[in-house]
């Protein structure tokens, strides 16, 4: 199929909810075709993620011309039990990054247990 992203195998640290809310956060006039590329899903699967957000009040959205500008509230408390009083704000000051921070770790920036 085309404009769909391979499929990953496996489980993963992050859930796709928060890659999306990651991604509008560093940008907030994304169109949901580059969230999709980005977070490697399909379009159809963002528009459900970004209506689940909206729907819980994580996330609203203004329409400018053709465009919409997504607005997160970074004061709403995480959603699992796990995370009660945890923030919005919280996560994404571990999900997103300068784009300067990003790409491989170098050694200054690798965390070895001791």
């Amino acid at each position: 199929m085309d404009g769909v992203p391979e499929s990953h195998t496996g489980w993963t640290f992050v859930t796709n909810h928060a890659r999306v809310l990651a991604a509008i956060a560093d940008n907030p006039s994304t169109r949901i075709r580059d969230i999709a590329a980005h977070c490697r899903l399909t379009e159809r699967a963002v528009q459900k993620i970004i209506s689940d957000l909206e729907q819980d009040g994580y996330l609203s959205h203004v329409r400018e011309g053709r465009s919409n500008i997504y607005r997160i509230d970074p004061g709403k408390v995480l959603r699992h039990p796990a995370e009660a009083g945890l923030t919005v704000a919280a996560l994404l000051s571990l999900l997103v990054q300068d784009e300067a921070d990003r790409g491989p770790l170098d050694d200054s920036r690798r965390h070895t247990p001791a």
